[in-house]
């Protein structure tokens, strides 16, 4: 190897932090090295994060491994133990150019990991894009808005790895917005652990609406901005009038749902009832009629009943939800929920299988209701003469033709497939 190479686990914000390591990295002139930057989400997503550690060592093996992110963070002596492993930072220490100069210089100390719950700012890290030779790293960038949370779902560890809430001000998000735009990104996507939390901490409390507004206004040359997932609970006036007026804001959101039963919510200690999920669906497409719903579900948490979660599975339909992220319920160490009756883990993988099912057969019924109709697609790559992209829905949609990533085309889609929408140019 001749530069570092990164191996990313996890949600938008670690890839958009992953892009900054890199350039830290570049600018110490850290080479041989691999870094792996992990995810604590669920069980599986740390055996994951393990499993390529040690394959990372054995086809390195002369390389320095560093390992970052979420389970790190919260694990940093479990990974510092790792015989594979070279050096653990932590969540805010990746973000650092300093670690990397450390890192580079041998001077680092096998540990570093700070204690993340006494962060309290977080501080614009531009980059000029996103690495790879895939196009949609060239199309679409993912930029970090807001850091940690401050609240305390029954089953997530995620506030422990990433610590309170705090936002980035508007300016400074415009102005790494202006560059990626002149560096040739048509899309960018607002990241966060708790986007809807967005500018508590701020002088004047702006919203997520407020700041979404002022960015759009700001950069009048961005063409598309999407939201990344977003809590019901805490979407704000300006977010509404925003969806139904705005049209570079995309009309796809993803929603931080969970479960579908009162009582479930309740025990993870979500601040949304079932109700309120729907009341929110019925709102936003109201606003923007043609809008498309994504969703984060978790299947066998503690205590979930068939009925409990007939009701999560019935909600896929109530609330019109087009793409669903389903985790079957994983015990995170030092969570209430782990301490609850469990699921046998066959029960939570059935109906995890349940709810995907439900997904996919609600995902081509919303491709097929785009069928004939013109889309906005953004062309992320192209192969052997076919190019793919996703359209303002994020749909995702394939045609027959050349064309150059980054561009944005009229397409018109004729045919529904297991892959997404087949579509023809439409001019």
């Amino acid at each position: 190897m001749t530069e570092p190479r990164i191996l990313t686990f996890g949600c938008r914000l670690n890839a958009f932090e992953s892009e900054v390591m890199r350039g830290h990295a570049a600018a110490a002139g850290l080479a041989d090295a691999v870094l792996v930057n992990s995810c604590a989400v669920t069980g599986e997503a740390e055996r994951q994060t393990r499993q390529a550690i040690r394959k990372a060592r054995r086809e390195h093996p002369d390389a320095r491994i560093i390992v970052t992110g979420c389970a790190a963070q919260i694990d940093p002596a479990g990974f510092a133990a790792m015989p594979e492993v070279d050096h653990v930072l932590g969540n805010a220490e990746k973000l650092k150019p300093e670690s990397f100069r450390a890192l580079a210089s041998g001077t680092a100390a096998r540990s570093a990991v700070a204690d993340i719950m006494a962060v309290r700012e977080t501080a614009a890290h531009p980059i000029r894009g996103f690495a790879g030779d895939q196009g949609a790293a060239r199309a679409r960038a993912f930029i970090e808005v807001q850091q940690g949370c401050d609240h305390r779902c029954t089953f997530c560890i995620i506030p422990f790895g990433r610590g309170p809430s705090r936002s980035l001000p508007v300016g400074e998000i415009a102005q790494q917005v202006r560059g990626l735009v002149q560096g040739g990104v048509r899309e960018i996507v607002l990241t966060g652990v708790d986007l809807t939390a967005y500018g508590q901490d701020l002088p004047g409390r702006p919203s997520l609406g407020q700041m979404a507004r002022r960015l759009l206004a700001l950069v009048p040359e961005l063409p598309r901005l999407r939201l990344s997932s977003i809590d019901p609970a805490e979407a704000d006036e300006d977010l509404f009038r925003l969806i139904g007026t705005e049209p570079r804001l995309m009309p796809h959101l993803h929603l931080s749902l969970q479960a579908g039963d009162d009582l479930i919510l309740k025990r993870m200690k979500r601040r949304h009832s079932r109700g309120d999920a729907i009341a929110f669906c019925r709102r936003a497409r109201a606003a923007r009629p043609e809008i498309l719903f994504g969703a984060d579900l978790i299947a066998g948490f503690p205590t979930e009943s068939e009925a409990a979660f007939a009701n999560s599975l019935s909600l896929v339909e109530e609330c019109g939800l087009s793409f669903l992220h389903v985790f079957p319920y994983s015990a995170r160490k030092g969570t209430p929920a782990a301490r609850m009756p469990q699921m046998p883990m066959a029960v939570r993988r059935a109906r995890a299988a349940q709810l995907r099912a439900a997904g996919a057969a609600a995902a081509t019924r919303s491709y097929s209701a785009l069928l004939g109709k013109p889309l906005a697609v953004l062309v992320e790559r192209c192969e052997d003469g076919t190019a793919f992209g996703h359209s303002e829905h994020f749909a995702p949609v394939r045609f027959d033709g050349a064309a150059a990533p980054g561009e944005i085309l009229a397409l018109r889609a004729g045919a529904v497939d297991a892959a997404g929408l087949v579509a023809e140019r439409h001019c």
